[in-house]
């Protein structure tokens, strides 16, 4: 299925571009993420576990990544966000 890719702030600064549309298996959130950072050293390097990364499916935050993906679904990522 093909769902469209949206990236932010430091995580589209270090994969170098805003967004992409990919074909993928996952069922869900995090096999998404999984694939991605297996794509290659730059998504590897933004996505990775050890960081801390928000998601949004379809413009509605997702509190885990075990939400469900559907042929169009839209998927946003990016960092933490802190205001003052």
């Amino acid at each position: 299925m093909k769902v469209s890719i949206r990236y932010f702030a430091s995580i589209r600064e270090t994969i170098g571009h805003s967004g992409e549309v990919v074909e993928t298996c996952a069922g869900n959130l995090a096999q998404l993420r999984q694939e991605l950072i297996a794509s290659g050293p730059l998504h590897a390097q933004a996505l990775t576990h050890g960081r801390t990364v928000r998601m949004a499916l379809n413009q509605v935050m997702c509190a885990d990544e075990s939400a469900g993906l559907v042929e169009g679904d839209e998927v946003a990522f990016f960092p933490p966000v802190t205001g003052g």
